[in-house]
């Protein structure tokens, strides 16, 4: 009864808090490669189609994407280290038809809507359970010795130093020839259980216990070491990059050997992929972590509302996402509007939650589909005002200067709002994208209230709007870098 108490009550006050939307929020999406989507469709059409959905998501207020490069130590762009992606041309090794780098093309597009690009790769899975024909540079035929079949997979033995040395490789390559915003692993690390088949991993903890006794805590162990030296490889190359993880959405269940667990009941990381995530938000080695909370309020083994409670309580200084299923959440009924279903009541728990700081959808091919007004929604109700990225404490404190001669000059096509960069002298100080906000005559200057935001550009102008020439406004624009740390404002007087 107290939890059903709780429970209501924290509904009461997210409908009260629904209406506002933060400033800061995260609001990704997954485009993934391993549904086929991407398979063997002409380079052209498949560029149409990335262009179609970015439009759409970028419509909805989508602000990042996390798009999938690596599905099974393959690349879906231009590597001398793994073959070309099955999953991108329909044969492994088999470049696309035309010269075309899709990351490339994806932060090129990104970045033109003002839009993060994260690389989203696979650490540890060698192949799928569909693949049966292997590129001559595949790590399968080079290096057999290092991979473990696991059922119709085949993944990298964790235990061995040189398959995280060698992933810490392929992301030491993605992160210094591409201008990502974040890079990015999913939630595979030891796999999932196939029924009671064994990973066969014994000859390797013989060999190299490291002083373990207990299986369980060496492969937790190799696990970790992975993601400490994973996270170091990216912030070694370029500090601005955010590392981040999307792991299973249940850490570990309460129990009496485990009391601070959730209340849920279902498969744990801890104990099921040997994945240890609390230690790793402890010891920062990770920008931000995208918890899969798949299941509707209301599921008895992990219950939505729950769960997003447990990993708001323990964020830390981690920044804290919200991973969330496209497909089950409209297939779920709001717990105090059965007429509907969950979205609404998953975004306002998750926005009361004061550990939260976003979501990131699965898929974003459903979310463009807009199943029962699912894009609907977020657009119109709760990403109907720009947001910029969430910033944690420990990053990096530079802040850019303000922007320089900012002024309305009248051009042969309106009215123009020019300014001119801060100057800067190290990486982290450069002005990389810029925030217009606008104010009217006598409205107090507010810059943390998002609804004056009426751009977030990566141009040093704004083209304006004109009216009659004698209603006054007053313009504000700041400076973002890299991490997206704000100036001080600048502003103007300008009549439109």
């Amino acid at each position: 009864m107290k939890r059903l108490t709780s429970l209501l009550f924290m509904l009461s006050v997210a409908l009260l808090c629904s209406a506002v939307s933060p400033k800061r929020e995260f609001r990704g999406a997954w485009i993934q490669a391993v549904n086929h989507q991407f398979e063997g469709i002409p380079t052209a059409q498949l560029k149409a189609e990335l262009t179609r959905q970015l439009d759409s998501l970028e419509s909805c207020g989508i602000n990042a994407i996390l798009f999938q490069v690596r599905v099974e130590a393959d690349a879906l762009y231009k590597s001398e280290l793994e073959p070309w992606s099955a999953y991108l041309t329909g044969f492994q090794g088999e470049a696309p038809d035309e010269d075309w780098d899709p990351l490339e093309f994806m932060i090129e597009q990104c970045h033109a809507r003002c839009m993060e690009l994260h690389a989203w790769i696979n650490p540890f899975r060698a192949k799928t359970t569909e693949t049966t024909e292997f590129a001559p540079n595949h790590q399968i035929k080079t290096h057999p010795e290092r991979i473990i079949n696991y059922g119709k997979l085949a993944l990298f033995n964790p235990a061995l130093q040189e398959n995280r040395d060698y992933i810490c490789k392929v992301a030491a390559d993605i992160v210094t020839r591409y201008d990502i915003d974040g890079f990015h692993i999913d939630d595979y690390f030891y796999p999932y259980p196939d029924g009671n088949l064994k990973f066969n991993d014994d000859a390797s903890f013989r060999k190299d216990p490291r002083g373990f006794k207990n299986k369980d805590d060496w492969r937790r162990d190799n696990v970790n070491l992975f993601i400490e030296q994973l996270y170091k490889t990216v912030k070694d190359i370029k500090p601005w990059v955010r590392f981040g993880i999307s792991p299973f959405g249940i850490y570990r269940n309460k129990s009496a050997a485990y009391p601070e667990g959730s209340e849920s009941s279902g498969f744990e990381n801890w104990s099921g992929l040997y994945a240890d995530v609390l230690l790793w938000i402890e010891k920062g080695w990770m920008d931000y972590c995208i918890p899969q909370v798949y299941w509707n309020t209301g599921n008895k083994a992990a219950d939505y509302s729950i769960l997003t409670k447990w990993w708001s309580d323990h964020a830390g200084g981690c920044l804290m996402y919200i991973g969330q299923d496209v497909e089950r959440t409209v297939k779920g009924q709001d717990p105090s509007h059965p007429e509907s279903h969950q979205l609404r009541h998953k975004m306002n728990l998750q926005r009361i939650m004061k550990g939260l700081q976003g979501s990131c959808q699965w898929p974003a091919k459903s979310v463009v589909d807009n199943p029962k007004d699912y894009r609907t929604i977020l657009s119109n109700e709760y990403y109907n005002t720009p947001a910029l990225q969430p910033v944690a404490d420990y990053m990096p404190k530079n802040t850019p200067g303000k922007v320089r001669k900012l002024m309305k000059v009248e051009t042969k096509d309106g009215p123009v709002l020019f300014w001119t960069a801060p100057k800067a002298k190290k990486e982290m100080d450069k002005a990389t994208q810029y925030v217009v906000y606008r104010f009217e005559k006598g409205q107090e200057i507010n810059i943390d209230d998002p609804s004056h935001i009426v751009a977030i550009t990566r141009r040093s102008y704004l083209n304006l709007p004109f009216r009659d020439g004698k209603t006054q406004y007053i313009y504000v624009v700041t400076a973002l870098n890299r991490i997206q740390r704000e100036s001080v404002l600048s502003k103007c007087k300008v009549n439109l």
